[in-house]
Formats: structure tokens, sequence, C-alpha cells
């Protein structure tokens, strides 16, 4: 995730160029040596890391779920243990601002998971699912608390939507064409909440 501030793991720089080889070409055009080019080592050499390409797979899909639900509950106790005001509000605007880390920073990962979900195995792709719905929940937790009125199937909507719009990033061009990082976040951030405050209005229910 781009919140890590450390030196990366051999690992970390293997998952890290699959990713973007894979997001680039797609799974199947890529072979293991171009990953192993790609961070210095040879094909054969990546075998001392991760079996094969399939676990490099799940290994980023899996992992990236469970990342961004342990960072949402990280931001929802932060935000909740804070002695500042804005309440449940702060703690959306934390979510946002987490999710839209994520979707600038791991754009191959978002366009990996489009693609290429089903190609892990049921286990996995079950594991994704129920950490996938953990994260929408607990949103939808925020949300209710933010619009009262807002159903249940009606929040869960519009979180749904909302990370469409946010998961948007690998579509809004190449980054070099792009507004700078603040600006973009700033836009995604007001665009979310715009979406959220049209969805517990009460003209939308």
């Amino acid at each position: 995730m781009a919140t890590r501030t450390d030196a990366p793991t051999r690992r970390e720089q293997i998952l890290k160029e699959a990713a973007r080889l894979f997001a680039e070409r797609g799974f199947h055009g890529v072979g293991v040596d171009e990953i192993g080019a790609a961070v210095g080592i040879s094909g054969p050499g990546l075998y001392r890391h991760f079996p094969g390409k399939d676990a490099m797979l799940a290994e980023l899909l899996v992992g990236i779920s469970g990342q961004l639900l342990t960072g949402a509950k990280r931001r929802v106790a932060e935000a909740a243990g804070s002695s500042g005001d804005g309440g449940a509000e702060a703690v959306l605007d934390s979510l946002i601002e987490g999710h839209i880390d994520f979707a600038l920073d791991d754009r191959p990962l978002i366009t990996l998971h489009d693609r290429e979900l089903d190609r892990l195995r049921d286990s996995d792709r079950k594991l994704v699912r129920q950490l996938q719905r953990q994260y929408v929940e607990l949103w939808v937790e925020v949300v209710r608390e933010v619009y009262p009125g807002l159903a249940e199937p009606a929040a869960r909507s519009a979180v749904h939507s909302v990370f469409g719009l946010l998961n948007s990033t690998p579509h809004l061009g190449r980054p070099g064409a792009l507004p700078g990082r603040e600006v973009t976040a700033a836009l995604l951030h007001r665009m979310a909440r715009g979406a959220f405050l049209a969805a517990g209005s009460p003209a939308a229910g």
C-alpha cells in the first residue's frame, strides 16, 4: 500500500512488478522471466519467493482486499478515538481518503481485479469476496451514521457506486495527463462526498 514508508522487500518488489505487467499485458501475456527481469533476478530465481504466477496473482488480489479492510478498520478506530469534532463525518472522510490513496497509488491492482479475479482458485476468490463484503459493510455502517435516513440497501448501493467512481482511476488517462496527485485526490473526495450527499438527501428517498 502507498502508506508504507520503509524500503520494499524483494517479495514486495516482485509483486509490484507482476501487478504492473499483468495489468498492462494480461496474466497469460507475461512470463516468469519477464517478471524476474523487471526486478533484476532470473526467472527461476522467482521460485524462491513464489511457486508460480498463480500464487503471485492470488497474493496480489487477496492481499489488497485484506489491506483495504485492515486500513479501514484502523481509520475508523483512530477517528472514533480522536477528541476532535466531526464524529461520523470525520470517519467517512478518513475512509474516503484511504480508498483514494489506493485508487491513485495502486491503479494496476484495480485493473487486475477487474480482469483476472476469475483466474483465482475458488478458495482464494471466495476469500477476496469475503474481505470485500466486510469492507463494504464497514462503509455502510458509517454512511448510515452520517445519513440516518438512508435505508441499508440504498446505503449499500451508494457505497458500491462510490467505489466505482473512485476505482475509475485506471481510465483517467496516463499519469502525466492528470492534474497533480493532490488536486486529483481533492476532486475525487469532493465527488465521493457529493455522491453520498445526493443518496442521503430527502429527494433521493
